[in-house]
């Protein structure tokens, strides 16, 4: 490295104008501008090296501020610029502007194109290797922005304790337009928010990094040069910004790392100690431009708003700190091996010197010891071995012919100039035969070295034959297993080939089943509806004959037993053949009201037979819902078990992509190995071409061969994927129609058993109501013996009534008790009328009740066509749904099928090779390689190359690097 030398870190100062907030509050204009170097603030004057005013350009503070650091850094010179302010003081708008408007861009576009326009215009013997970062620091955590998955960067030292981050993306540019594009990619990544000071907050420090590296091609000097453009997060008061939720986190880290950049500054301008770099990860980036080894600048920004007054004073006082802070800036060259040689023999001869000298002293100071006095001519004078040791040097720098003096011995002047002529010649003869010497030594070296590297050359070619050898057959047995194995996964397809077509058959009947069945399912369950509707219609009828049965039978019993009291009492007496008469109706009354019990109770028991029945179709239902329960747990579990096993199938068919990527990348090696043993055998027979166009040719040959065997292998790869996927597709459709169809049969099952009880309900109902039947062709046959019996009865009454009449005349003359007596007859007499009155109520009733049934029927067997109807209409409008639903999904599945292959086909367009290649670029010439050059593939932010390096050379010409 060359010589260090002091410079002080340079401090720019700028002034945005107001803006439009500002304005429509009414903030006044508080800065006062005094020269170019002054500000004045609240009276107090603040001194910087270049003072901006608001109506300055971008171009006026580039040119101030960054265009010489532009030389500097591709001298081999450190630099960095970077703008500090708080927020919304025009820290962005300086460092980047409008990165595409010639007139309001800032200073990283500006500086990006001075770096090439001095490239090209600097000798031609220079090549450049320009290398970018871009990174952000974002809640204390280095993000990179070119490369969005690296998250959380760290802070490493390299061997000269020079910090940098570890794993940030390095990406090579041989144009302005290569580096606009990467900032652009990389501004797009970066974190903003709108406050309300600032629609577009910045809340992440950013850090744009350029490397420089130059070499001469002639002398092979090598330097670099490091240039850091950072753009700082403005520090903000909440109560100003109005900061909440994430935004107020971000400004609580913004105002700690800048608070600990205001610590590094106090620390170095009051030149303490111990300087606190670690104490951010900014500050420990860029501590080689704070005190370190670079050229600084920075750029403080300020608002002239009286609402801001206190924040723009604070950061007046942190640029006037910085002022005072010095860098030590040091060259960064690689010396070559001949100027490390001539160091070498320099300080060789220093050190030679300088024992010389200290043997001296040490004689001087024996002597002094001894008691001696040493003359004045004989001591050690300093100034003339100063002089002796600066002599020296311009000796080794400049390496003069020196004339030797002999002391002791006095020539004339004639023999003096002999003498030196002679010398003259003797030494230009020495120096003839040491270049010859040194030719011939130099030939000789070279002979024995070709000779042992044509002896390691045919060694290695030997070793290299048997290897190859060894190495073709273990390929050729690889290959000839390799080929087996695809013969197998052939035979494998066809066997899913032929399968897949039985499954679609099997899904085309299964469908079809389906369909019937859950046609004959909607019949079922229509009937199950009309044959419930009419259970309980029968039910309600019953409950409502039952009710009038119990009432009427009630009313006869208590009539009945009423007429045996008034019938068993002594206060009539008959005669014996009227008693006799009297006896014989009341046995026939007697059994026709035991028969209607009977009756009674048989029906009775019937409606609880009925009631069990419902309850336990109720309960079979209950057990048959917590079965489908059960099943639909199972058939959950088994998805499960089929999602798990398809994930491993998946598994399975990458590691076999894998297995096949491994087979192709052994053929090319087959290939290559073949290609090499043809290159060899003709360089053995001495043919007429040179090893160089033979190799060309078969490398032109293997890279058409793979160029057709990639795009065969990825068309059949892409033919396996798709039928691999339809495979997969129509198993697990096959799985979920199977699982339906077993859902759907233990459906059947239910309902066909549910269908059985109710058909065997309703073969009980139809019994009984054929009992019924019976029953009411008994009860009428019953009511027309009622109605003799009563007919009776009443011819019986007149009997008696004309009995009574005649006993009543005849006993005129009787007491006043057997008055009495024949009164009381009368009132059980009318009594036995007013019941018999009843009877023929009731019985007319149920005639009514009867009939009223009868025209019932009619309208129950009407509304029964009607629901079947409703079912049918119901069952043809699922069916069109269920064909609908077929053909959307066969659209969708065509549509999904056409994006696949329009991917498909676009990846395959995108492919092209992955490796990164620096792009070393010379002055003297435009680049040739650029975003538009045919030959340069840009993909997912790197830069590409289909051929070799490009090295862009004075007069337009591109050559290919030798690596």
């Amino acid at each position: 490295m060359a010589d260090p030398a002091e410079c002080t870190i340079k401090v720019m100062c700028r002034f945005r104008p107001l803006n439009s907030s500002e304005v429509t509050r009414g903030d006044r204009y508080i800065p006062k501008f005094q020269g170019e170097d002054t500000v004045v603030i609240g009276g107090k004057p603040y001194m910087f090296d270049r003072v901006f005013q608001s109506n300055t350009t971008q171009e006026q503070v580039y040119n101030a501020c960054a265009q010489k650091i532009v030389k500097d850094v591709l001298e081999g010179y450190n630099g960095t610029i970077f703008a500090y302010g708080q927020t919304s003081s025009g820290k962005t708008h300086t460092m980047e502007g409008n990165l595409h408007d010639t007139d309001a861009m800032g200073i990283i576009p500006r500086i990006v194109q001075d770096i090439f326009n001095y490239i090209y215009s600097m000798d031609e013997n220079l090549e450049f290797h320009i290398k970018v970062s871009y990174f952000e620091i974002y809640l204390d955590k280095i993000r990179d922005l070119l490369d969005v998955s690296k998250t959380n960067l760290s802070v490493h030292e390299d061997k000269n304790r020079v910090p940098y981050v570890k794993g940030c993306t390095e990406r090579f540019v041989c144009s302005p337009e290569e580096v606009m594009d990467t900032i652009d990619e990389g501004k797009s990544n970066r974190h903003v928010a709108v406050t309300n000071m600032n629609e577009h907050s910045s809340r992440s420090h950013s850090i744009f990094l350029i490397n420089v590296k130059q070499e001469n091609t002639q002398t092979e000097q090598k330097l670099s040069g490091k240039l850091y453009l950072v753009d700082l997060a403005g520090s903000e008061k909440v109560s100003k910004t109005g900061a909440e939720g994430a935004v107020l986190d971000e400004a609580k880290n913004i105002n700690k790392s800048l608070s600990s950049l205001g610590n590094v500054i106090s620390a170095l301008a009051e030149g303490t100690a111990y300087i606190p770099y670690r104490d951010s990860k900014m500050t420990r980036i860029l501590q080689d431009s704070l005190g370190g080894n670079c050229r600084t600048t920075i750029v403080i920004c300020c608002s002239p708003s009286s609402f801001n007054e206190a924040e723009t004073k604070s950061t007046l006082m942190f640029g006037q700190r910085a002022k005072t802070i010095k860098n030590t800036v040091v060259v960064n060259i690689e010396l070559t091996a001949e100027q490390w040689k001539q160091k070498y023999e320099r300080e060789k001869e220093k050190n030679k010197t300088l024992r010389n000298t200290v043997t001296w002293l040490e004689n001087e100071l024996n002597r002094w010891r001894n008691g001696e006095s040493v003359p004045l001519e004989e001591q050690f004078d300093k100034e003339k071995a100063n002089a002796e040791v600066m002599a020296l040097d311009n000796i080794l720098n400049d390496k003069p012919a020196s004339t030797p003096n002999v002391p002791g011995v006095r020539l004339t002047d004639v023999e003096k100039d002999k003498c030196e002529a002679e010398l003259a010649k003797l030494y230009k003869q020495l120096d003839d035969k040491d270049e010859e010497i040194n030719q011939q030594s130099q030939l000789a070296e070279k002979l024995k070295q070709q000779m042992l590297d044509q002896e390691e050359l045919l060694a290695s070619s030997r070793r290299d034959h048997e290897n190859l050898q060894a190495e073709l057959n273990r390929l050729q047995a690889e290959n000839e297993a390799s080929k087996e194995e695809v013969k197998e996964v052939l035979q494998a397809l066809e066997e899913l080939a032929v399968n897949y077509d039985q499954k679609s058959q099997e899904v085309e009947d299964k469908t079809k089943e389906f369909e019937v069945i859950s046609e004959e399912l909607s019949q079922k369950s229509s009937i199950l509806s009309s044959l419930d509707s009419e259970l309980q219609k029968l039910k309600e009828m019953s409950n409502h004959q039952r009710k009038r049965v119990t009432e009427m039978m009630s009313s006869l019993l208590k009539d009945l037993a009423e007429i045996g009291i008034a019938v068993g009492s002594n206060d009539i007496k008959q005669h014996e053949g009227g008693s006799g008469l009297i006896d014989e109706e009341f046995t026939v009354a007697r059994l026709y009201i035991s028969k209607m019990k009977s009756e009674v109770k048989t029906m009775v028991k019937r409606c609880k037979q009925l009631e069990s029945t419902q309850s336990e179709s109720n309960k079979k239902m209950d057990e048959n819902e917590k079965e489908l329960a059960a099943c639909q747990l199972r058939i959950s579990q088994h998805e499960a078990k089929i999602k798990s096993l398809t994930e491993y199938l998946q598994n399975v068919e990458q590691k076999k992509r894998q297995l096949e990527e491994n087979v192709d990348s052994l053929n090319e090696e087959l290939v290559k190995l073949s290609a090499q043993e043809k290159v060899h055998a003709m360089e053995k027979e001495n043919e007429i071409q040179t090893a160089n166009e033979v190799k060309e040719a078969v490398e032109k040959q293997i890279h058409s061969h793979r160029e057709a065997h990639q795009k065969q292998i990825s068309s059949l790869r892409d033919e396996l994927d798709s039928k691999e996927k339809l495979i997969t597709e129509l198993q697990d459709l096959n799985q979920k129609i199977m699982l339906e169809q077993e859902r759907l049969r233990v459906e059947h099952e239910k309902l066909k058993s549910t269908d059985q009880e109710k058909s065997r309900k309703l073969h009980e109902l139809t019994v009984m109501q054929d009992r019924r039947e019976q029953a009411r062709q008994d009860l009428k046959g019953l009511e027309e013996t009622v109605a003799k019996e009563l007919q009776t009865l009443h011819n019986l009454r007149k009997l008696f009534v004309q009995d009574l009449a005649t006993r009543v005349k005849k006993s005129a003359e009787m007491d006043s008790d057997d008055t009495g007596g024949s009164a009381a007859q009368k009132q059980k007499i009318s009594f036995l009328e007013n019941n018999l009155e009843q009877l023929t109520k009731v019985h007319k009733q149920l005639v009514r009740d009867n009939a009223d049934l009868r025209c019932e029927l009619p309208k129950l067997e009407k509304r029964l066509r009607a629901t079947a109807e409703r079912v049918k209409a119901l069952e043809s409008a699922l069916k069109e749904a269920k064909e609908n639903a077929a053909r959307d999904r066969k659209r969708y599945q065509q549509e999904v099928d056409r994006i696949k292959e329009a991917v498909r086909a676009k990846n395959m367009a995108r492919r092209g090779h992955s490796a990164q290649i620096a792009k070393p670029i010379r002055p003297g010439q435009q680049p040739v390689a650029s975003p538009t050059h045919p030959n340069i593939n840009r993909s997912g932010g790197g830069f590409y190359q289909n051929s070799q390096t490009v090295s862009i050379r004075g007069g337009g010409s591109v050559k290919p690097d030798k690596n």
